[in-house]
This record gives structure tokens, C-alpha cells and sequence, in this order.
């Protein structure tokens, strides 16, 4: 018997690693190349968890820090959210936030990870650790790196793992 395939949306603002992020997991790659994702761009990978495989279908949707009706339309079926954040820019985390209330419109309550992304710029920071600290009282959150890989792996995974049967 086949696994069923999981729909997850990556939502964050513009420039956050949300494509990179996409790209470390699935293809195991990083560019240092900008490209700015026009809608959505859809991956897939198997993952391993407790339950056992996992097919996630992953919707990379384009950064914004709203939900317009287009993007609600993309994010309809979703099973789970990653919210990916800047590390270096703390709007963005502000960001990542407002969209995982305006999903819940849309979808109910649905698991979700947050991603603070670019770890590996760690030292330019603005969202501090106690912030993070905070927000892991509610909210798996992940310090994470495309660049290198950091913490990847292990976001995706435990999304997966919170995934309904």
C-alpha cells in the first residue's frame, strides 16, 4: 500500500531561504543565487518518521507578509506549515507569525514548524535567543542554515512527525 502524499506550505516573507530551504532538503543543494519565486513552486521528498514514510509535497509560495486571495487559494489542503523567518531581519519573524493566523482561516489548526533561518550569519542576528526561547513554549522552532544544512533535515522531519495518520 502507498503513502499518502502530505501537502506543506512554506510560508515567510520575501528573501527569508524559503526556495533554499527547499532546495537543501529535497535536492541537497544551495545557490548563492537570488531568484525570487513568481506563485509556487512544488517539490517532493519521502521522509522517514515514526509512523513510517512520509511523502511530503512541498509548496514553496512566494515570500509575502500577507495573505492575499491567491495565496490562500494555494495554501487550501495544506496538512502542515513550515513559518520560515530571517534570523537577520526580526520582521520577518513578525511576519511568519501574522501568516500562520491568517492560515488558520483557511485551514484550521494544522501543525506547524517555525524555521529561523541563516544560522550561519548567526552573528548578524536581530532575533534574539530569548525570543526564541519564547516562542518554543508554543511552537517547534528550528534554527536553521540552507547554506550549510544546519537543522534542515531535522525541521522537515519533525513537521512530518506531527503530520495527521
Amino acid at each position: 500500500m502507498s503513502e499518502v502524499a502530505r501537502k506543506i506550505c512554506l510560508l515567510g516573507d520575501f528573501g527569508v531561504g524559503k526556495t533554499s530551504l527547499v532546495a537543501r532538503f529535497v535536492r541537497n543543494t544551495f545557490s548563492d543565487k537570488y531568484l525570487t519565486t513568481v506563485g509556487v513552486k512544488v517539490d517532493s521528498r519521502e521522509v522517514a518518521t515514526a509512523a513510517g514514510p512520509r511523502k511530503l509535497v512541498v509548496w514553496d509560495i512566494a515570500g509575502k507578509n500577507a495573505l492575499d486571495s491567491v495565496s490562500q487559494a494555494y495554501i487550501r489542503g495544506a496538512s502542515g506549515l513550515l513559518l520560515v523567518a530571517d534570523g537577520t531581519r526580526e520582521a520577518t519573524l513578525r511576519s511568519a507569525l501574522y501568516l500562520q493566523v491568517q492560515a488558520r482561516t483557511t485551514l484550521g489548526e494544522v501543525p506547524a514548524v517555525l524555521l529561523v533561518n541563516k544560522l550561519d550569519r548567526v552573528d548578524d542576528w536581530e532575533v534574539k535567543p530569548a525570543t526564541i526561547a519564547e516562542l518554543r513554549k508554543t511552537l517547534p522552532v528550528f534554527e536553521t542554515s540552507a547554506r550549510t544544512g544546519d537543522h534542515v533535515e531535522a525541521a522537515f522531519a519533525e513537521l512530518a512527525g506531527r503530520l495527521p495518520a
